[in-house]
Order: structure tokens, then sequence, then C-alpha cells
């Protein structure tokens, strides 16, 4: 297993230093830069534009250095210092817009991946068992309402009946009189009052998605001779179902793991700006917008991080349920 685990990690090197690059790549892609963003701006708004600036500003960030020059000098400090550049839009150090954004993401990303496993699990299972029973339907009508239905709008609805309601301050992750507090037992109380509306809107569609494939699976599994023979032989049905079946449907429950991890995080973009989080999406939405190359390339060299590491997990959760893949 420990061989296992070292193969895979091994693979991850190379494919996060490629994905580094097509990252950096991406984000020099579209014509100009964040100082011809910048200049426009100024033009528009009648500001004059010093050439002699314009000039300074291109050989302090290395906007005239070659493209694979640009590159490497980024990596070597993102590798040697933990470095990730300097953030134009924001004028301050990429490390600490990401860190600052990167703890209520992983919080809310994580949360979300637990609430979609909870009430997947069982439903995928009790639907598969209960195949076209009246549950079984009702089930089946809400799982197609939440894949249908955008998350913007589940969050606006979420939002009214909050406020209308409930009572409770709607929008971000702290009520006005805590969003600016140091932390508190009455700041983290308030913290997690809040975190029920974005966990059910961004684990929604993933757990439509997820029951509907375990469903699938599971069905096709209950009617294999194996499970025949093993009711024929007296075992008790909770055995029978669980023991086997479940585990080989669970192989493309788990191997999603590997897509919903960084859906999580990046995937639910309008979502957060709807609810005015503070996460990792309006941020990286916002640099791409206004050019700012290493913010955005900081952020999807993340993402292509997280979903390794999602692909990572998925592969040593298939190793514990199927021992044939540990030799594959």
């Amino acid at each position: 297993m420990l061989g296992y685990i070292f193969k895979r990690v091994l693979y991850m090197i190379p494919t996060l230093f490629g994905m580094s690059l097509i990252s950096f790549l991406i984000i020099q892609l579209p014509p100009g830069d964040y100082l011809t963003s910048m200049i426009a701006t100024m033009s528009d708004s009648g500001q004059a534009v010093d050439p002699a600036q314009i000039e300074r500003l291109k050989q302090i960030y290395g906007f005239d250095d070659p493209f694979y020059i640009q590159y490497l000098k980024w990596m070597w400090g993102i590798l040697s210092r933990g470095d990730f550049g300097w953030s134009f839009e924001w004028n301050q150090p990429v490390s600490g817009l990401i860190w600052a954004r990167m703890g209520s993401t992983l919080v809310i990303s994580l949360l979300s991946l637990l609430f979609v496993w909870i009430v997947a699990l069982p439903i995928g299972i009790y639907s598969a068992v209960r195949r076209h029973s009246i549950s079984d339907h009702v089930f089946t009508f809400f799982g197609f309402i939440g894949l249908a239905v955008p998350n913007f709008i589940l969050a606006l609805t979420l939002m009214y009946v909050a406020y209308r309601y409930l009572g409770q301050s709607v929008g971000g992750l702290n009520s006005p009189e805590y969003a600016e507090a140091p932390w508190s037992l009455a700041k983290v109380c308030d913290f997690l009052a809040h975190l029920w509306i974005p966990i059910i809107i961004i684990g929604a569609s993933g757990t439509a998605a997820l029951i509907r494939i375990l469903r699938a699976n599971l069905t096709d599994e209950l009617h294999k001779p194996y499970v025949i023979t093993a009711r024929a032989k007296g075992l008790p049905e909770y055995k029978v179902i669980m023991k086997y079946p479940v585990r080989i449907a669970l192989n493309p429950f788990v191997s999603a793991i590997g897509w919903v991890l960084p859906h999580l995080v990046s995937g639910v973009t309008i979502t957060a700006i709807v609810l005015n989080l503070p996460t990792a999406g309006p941020l990286l939405f916002r640099a791409l917008v206004s050019q700012d190359m290493y913010l955005a390339g900081s952020f999807i060299l993340l993402l292509s991080a997280l979903t390794l590491i999602g692909m990572l997990l998925s592969d040593l959760l298939l190793a514990l349920l199927d021992p044939r893949i540990r030799f594959n």
C-alpha cells in the first residue's frame, strides 16, 4: 500500500509542474496585460497617462521579459520562498490575498463535501433498494430539481426565506456587528449560524448528481448472480446489500471526489458573489477580468493542486474499497 501511495504522489510532481506552465500560459493568452487595462481605464476617465511612468512599471514588474523568463521567476519565487508574486490591482503580495480567502473557502468546501456525502449516500442506497417506490420517485423529483435549478436562484430563495421568516441577516459569513470584530465565542456562533445557507446551496447540485450515480450503479449490482446466490444462502438482507454491492457501487461515487473538491472551490463563483462570501471564487473572477496575472495564475495553480489532491484521495479510497486496484 505504501508503494502504491508513493507512486501516486510521484506522478503528481511532474503533473503539477505541467499545470503550472499551462496556468501561466492561460493568463498570458489574452491581448495586453494589467498595465494595458489600467491605461485604458485612465484614458476613459480622462486622466493623463505618463509614458515614462508606464515604462518604469513595465521594468519593475517584468512585463518586457519573455514569457519563459516571467514563468521561471514566478516558479522560483514559489519554490524558494513561497512568494506567489505581486497583485497589481490590490498592490500587495498574492500570498496574503490567497491565504486570507482560502481559510473560509476550505471550511465551506469541506463542510459542503461532508453534507453531500451524508445526504447522497443513504438516499442513493435507499432509492436503489426501494426502486420505483413512492419514496424513490420523491427523491428522484427533488434530485432533478437540484440538478436543474441554478445555484444562484436557490441562493436568492434561501436568502429571502432566512431574512423573511427567520429574521437572519443574509449575505456574508457574519452579521454586520461581527464583521470586523475579533474572534470570540459569540462570533463563532454567528459564523456557524450563517454557514447553513452556503453549505446547502453549494452541496445541492453535487448531492443530486451523486444520488443518481449511486442509485444507477447499485441497481445494476443488485441483480447480479453473486447477490442472488447470497440471498439464496439465507444471508441477512443488510449483509447482502452492504457487504459487496454497495462497496462496488461506491467506486464511481468515490472517484467523483477528484472533480467535486475543486468544483466546490471555483465552480460556485456566481453563488459566492450573490451571497457576498469572502471565498476564492469572486477574487479569482476579479483577477481574471483585470488581468492581474500573478493573482489569477496562483489561484488556477492552487485549484490544479486541489484537483490532484482530490484524485489522490479518490485513488486511496478506491484502493481501500477494491484491493485489486492497488496492484494496477
